[in-house]
């Protein structure tokens, strides 16, 4: 599917068919799309959770209930669920594991380039613990740079999606442990297939004119 057509077709899906399954060749591809996503020098602060099992969508639909209980059931009728989740902190081993992954993938020819790389992102990170007060917010900004890239790829594989910020996210990371992981929920991904019946399929796609948002000099 071509570019322009992903982004036209794509929608916040509302109702799955749960008769209906993403394939096991796709899900390798979401997971693919998860780890090739950008983010801000590299950094990659983000964990991420696929459930595509009865159990596993039921442990994601715990964080869906009372006051979120309307999301339950485009977690349980869903194909597949994504939880997309922060680190809580960006440690300086957590950096040198980055530059040597890096190393270790051919992306310096000399140690000097390791070092400068890692100087580097070390700066940024440093810039936003120490000065600019911001980490968590700024780590945050880089899963939501990735849930961009993963909204349109899944559109580009014919599959209906889903964000979700309406739900526990306390509830979600205890039942995955993910604070002891170092890790905070942000937003959750249904994945799946529209179903006949959902009403916002068929109603058209509006967004504000070019004119009103666009500044072309």
């Amino acid at each position: 599917m071509e570019l322009m057509k992903a982004l036209t077709n794509r929608y916040s899906t509302k109702k799955f068919d749960k008769t209906k399954s993403i394939p096991d060749e796709d899900i390798e591809k979401i997971k693919s799309l998860l780890q090739l996503a950008p983010s801000s020098t590299n950094v990659q602060p983000w964990h991420f959770i696929v459930a595509s099992t009865e159990e596993g969508k039921k442990r994601v639909a715990s964080a869906a209930q009372g006051d979120f209980s309307f999301n339950e059931p485009k977690i349980l009728d869903a194909s597949a669920v994504v939880v997309f989740a922060t680190k809580t902190e960006i440690t300086d081993e957590f950096l040198l594991h980055i530059a040597d992954k890096e190393d270790q993938d051919g992306r310096f020819a000399e140690e000097k380039f390791k070092e400068g790389t890692h100087a580097a992102r070390k700066m940024f990170v440093d810039l936003h613990k120490y000065d600019f007060k911001d980490l968590q917010h700024w780590s945050e900004k880089q899963v939501y740079l990735n849930l961009g890239s993963f909204l349109l790829g899944v559109s580009d594989m014919g599959i209906d999606a889903v964000p979700m910020e309406g739900l526990d996210m306390k509830a979600l990371d205890k039942e995955f442990g993910l604070r002891e992981k170092g890790f905070t929920s942000c937003v959750v991904v249904g994945l799946g297939y529209r179903a006949s019946s959902d009403f916002n399929a068929t109603l058209p796609k509006s967004r504000l004119d070019q004119s009103e948002i666009i500044e072309q000099v």
